[in-house]
């Protein structure tokens, strides 16, 4: 048997068909306190819900407002980028290499607009400084001022797909 508690804390047991549902009953009440810690984590998150059909759809929505606000950006800190590609990442929001290939994730098309916005912004200040130095998180400031809670907001993003 498998237990999961998903992003927006909905619990999900997984079972042989062949199982009563006293065993499932049991197996649950056994494992009651790490159900409950579970669900308690998720509790305070945000759940982005991303319909598997709708992927296709978002990775051109992704890969049009990544080009669009990248084109913006480099202009307005004097900055050139190779290229930019979407990808389906797992952990990251978005990445930029010492060449100047921009790469993000296609889920920012489902993000709200201000977190899409900050993560292009990030990605764009690492063509200045390829770290998270004082004089990064300054770049990244004059475009988007409160960074800092945006970037929390981000961090509590959960991803569910449908």
């Amino acid at each position: 048997m498998r237990l999961e508690v998903s992003p927006d804390g909905a619990l999900v047991v997984t079972a042989p068909s062949y199982f009563g549902i006293r065993v499932i009953e049991y197996f649950l009440a056994k494992h009651a306190a790490w159900v409950r810690r579970k669900v308690e984590e998720t509790k305070g998150r945000t759940a982005v819900r991303i319909a598997r059909r709708d992927i296709p759809e978002l990775k051109k929505q992704a890969l049009t407002l990544a080009h669009g606000r990248c084109g913006y950006y480099a202009e307005l800190y004097g900055v050139s980028f190779r290229s930019v590609t979407v990808r389906a990442q797992k952990t990251r929001w978005g990445s930029c290499s010492h060449r100047g290939d921009l790469s993000f994730n296609y889920r920012i098309a489902a993000l709200p607009a201000h977190l899409a916005e900050y993560v292009i912004v990030h990605e764009m200040c690492h063509l200045l400084e390829l770290n998270h130095s004082a004089e990064f998180w300054r770049h990244v400031e004059r475009c988007v001022p409160g960074h800092k809670r945006l970037r929390k907001e981000l961090r509590n993003i959960s991803t569910v797909f449908v």
